[in-house]
């Protein structure tokens, strides 16, 4: 019983450890039981989510914090960080190298693969919320060119996913850019919490792109959607 015990705590401790791939911190996960005063504050005031939000700056041309196949404004006080997939698997296969446990070797890079890839897309970019005051992040996927257009990548997306549901599909056009967009719901079966989530994709020479917004629950994402929308709205081909 004991030695189940410590096997699960280091399963837990790996998994804490290879979370924090994306960005060296533990913002990976969407999940953060964190909480702030102001974050609980803006989660009270109802409404919030109709309120435009002030552009911070634009990410995705050369020598931005992330540099894509598409640009777009983030949210003032946001803060953007480019994910290096490479040191991400690097880092994930030195955690399965050092584990004496082929098991937990496995888990180590079932984790690393689940945080750094959901269906055709890798992830790229994300950008914290928490200078802001709210839990959570908008996060970029880039993919490989190919023949799949919006809605396919972005099914594919959400399928990765898993424990999704109630899915609404719908085009968007920004300027010249036309995409589609999802709104769905997500169950964590850890939290025994649904959630709502949004997503879009676009098509580029350079492969796909998804932006996808989560939060902590459903009512940060509400706070958070005004970010989204002024990313959608500015969104344009790099």
């Amino acid at each position: 019983m004991l030695v189940g015990a410590g096997r699960a705590r280091r399963r837990l401790a790996q998994a804490a450890l290879l979370a924090g791939v994306l960005t060296g911190c533990s913002g990976a996960a969407e999940d953060d039981t964190k909480t702030s005063a102001s974050a609980s504050a803006a989660a009270e005031a109802g409404g919030a989510s109709d309120t435009a939000v002030k552009s911070g700056g634009t990410i995705g041309a050369a020598g931005s914090a992330c540099e894509l196949p598409v640009t777009f404004d983030i949210a003032e006080d946001w803060e953007a960080e480019a994910i290096d997939n490479g040191a991400a698997e690097e880092k994930a296969a030195d955690g399965a190298d050092a584990s004496a446990d082929p098991e937990e070797a496995e888990l180590a890079q079932e984790i690393a693969d689940a945080i750094l890839y959901q269906g055709p897309v890798a992830a790229a970019c994300e950008v914290d919320a928490k200078p802001a005051g709210n839990i959570g992040f908008l996060r970029v996927w880039t993919g490989k060119p190919g023949d799949d257009d919006a809605r396919a990548v972005l099914e594919a997306f959400v399928a990765a996913e898993n424990n999704t549901s109630k899915a609404e599909y719908s085009p968007f056009k920004a300027g010249d850019v036309s995409g589609v967009e999802v709104k769905y719901l997500f169950t964590s079966e850890l939290l025994e919490e649904t959630k709502e989530e949004t997503a879009l994709a676009v098509t580029t020479e350079k492969g796909p792109v998804v932006i996808h917004l989560g939060g902590m629950d459903t009512e940060e994402h509400r706070e958070m959607r005004p970010a989204y929308e002024l990313a959608k709205r500015t969104l344009r081909i790099g």
